[in-house]
């Protein structure tokens, strides 16, 4: 018997989290046996998807001067309508293509709403092939709060229209998708928990730093890889920090933290052994996105979370202070962030005890392959 086949659409806008998640699903399903292949819609981003995996790049967008209700193109410009339309027609055309057994479209309906160009031909092309593949909605734990009114009614009606499952990539007893999705109950038949999409245990690392800084995609990330930059002048000297900018740092800003970095601080811009060097790491300091985080549960380093919060985001706040009522982080503020921040943080977290193992549930990739196999059959 062939290989069920399955099509992955994934939209990163900002950071890369999206794209990461989606990926390591992605390369779980191949090696259950499934043909994968992932459609992503944003700007490249080094090791994802993983080398092996069947890939389609869409002319890339990235979020707009307006921020995440715009589009732009690669070079920053406003996506134009023609642009879109050519765009839209080409995800059609691989759909019908690639002829799949299932879909899977990362975060839409719950949010991506400014893919809806192309996203609602989608679900109305999958409507209409015969066969019909099912439908996936894969969604992170912990959703953005302080939706506009309506929003949560139009997702209800799309999942009941469309959906055959909501895929939630969360453990419950951590969080619930009625925690941030209150009209969860509307459509709880179709929601599947997964377990936190987690790497799986990393091997040793092939070198050694006391502190890692990480920004994630880098976008937004400046002033926490300066602050920490600046920490490990006031600390002592023998202390080795990695500082990882992400790769959407802009260059000017990448050159200014490299000129005037200490001795003792390595400055990069991504690594692809981040969850192996973690492990041998005293200390992480980091935004509290999903896929650090997860990196971060897979180790006993210790963590200092700097939740994301510009623009009235909240999906980082929530999860930092879940992690820290369970002993497993500790957090400090985004706004007013300074070196004596972290300096004082960092002191105290390495003179803590290693932090105590999460039991959360980390295999959802591979839980996730194992739902989609059983749907269909």
């Amino acid at each position: 018997m062939s290989a069920k086949r399955v099509f992955f659409y994934v939209q990163h806008l900002l950071g890369i989290g999206h794209i990461a998640r989606a990926s390591r699903i992605a390369n779980a399903m191949a090696k259950d046996g499934f043909d994968v292949t992932v459609v992503t819609g944003g700007l490249p981003v080094p090791g994802f998807p993983a080398e092996g995996l069947k890939t389609i790049a869409l002319p890339a967008v990235v979020a707009g001067k307006a921020g995440f209700s715009g589009l732009a193109d690669a070079n920053g410009n406003p996506a134009t309508e023609d642009f879109l339309n050519a765009r839209r027609d080409q995800l059609l055309a691989a759909f019908a293509n690639a002829k799949p057994d299932a879909v899977i479209i990362e975060a839409f309906p719950f949010g991506r709403r400014q893919m809806r160009f192309e996203l609602l031909p989608l679900l109305d092309a999958i409507a209409a092939a015969n066969p019909r593949p099912k439908l996936f909605s894969s969604v992170r734990d912990i959703l953005q709060e302080n939706r506009k009114a309506g929003r949560d009614a139009e997702t209800v009606k799309l999942v009941q229209e469309h959906f055959d499952a909501v895929l939630v990539h969360g453990d419950p007893d951590f969080v619930r998708l009625e925690d941030t999705f209150p009209l969860t109950p509307e459509i709880a038949g179709k929601v599947r928990y997964t377990g936190m999409v987690a790497p799986p245990p990393a091997a040793d690392p092939a070198e050694r730093f006391d502190i890692i800084a990480s920004a994630g995609g880098g976008a937004v990330g400046l002033e926490l890889i300066r602050a920490a930059r600046d920490a490990a002048r006031s600390l002592p000297a023998e202390y080795r920090w990695l500082l990882i900018s992400g790769p959407n740092l802009p260059e000017a800003d990448f050159q200014s933290l490299q000129d005037d970095a200490p001795a003792n601080v390595t400055l990069v811009r991504f690594r692809k052994d981040f969850p192996s060097l973690l492990k041998g790491a005293k200390v992480s300091i980091s935004q509290a996105g999903y896929n650090t985080v997860g990196d971060l549960l897979r180790t006993d380093c210790r963590a200092i979370l700097i939740p994301f919060v510009a623009g009235g985001e909240t999906e980082q706040t929530v999860r930092a202070k879940r992690l820290k009522a369970m002993g497993l982080a500790g957090i400090l503020p985004e706004t007013g962030l300074t070196a004596a921040h972290v300096a004082e943080a960092v002191t105290e977290a390495m003179d803590a005890p290693p932090r105590k193992a999460a039991s959360l549930d980390l295999a959802g990739a591979e839980t996730t392959a194992a739902i989609i196999r059983t749907m269909l059959g």
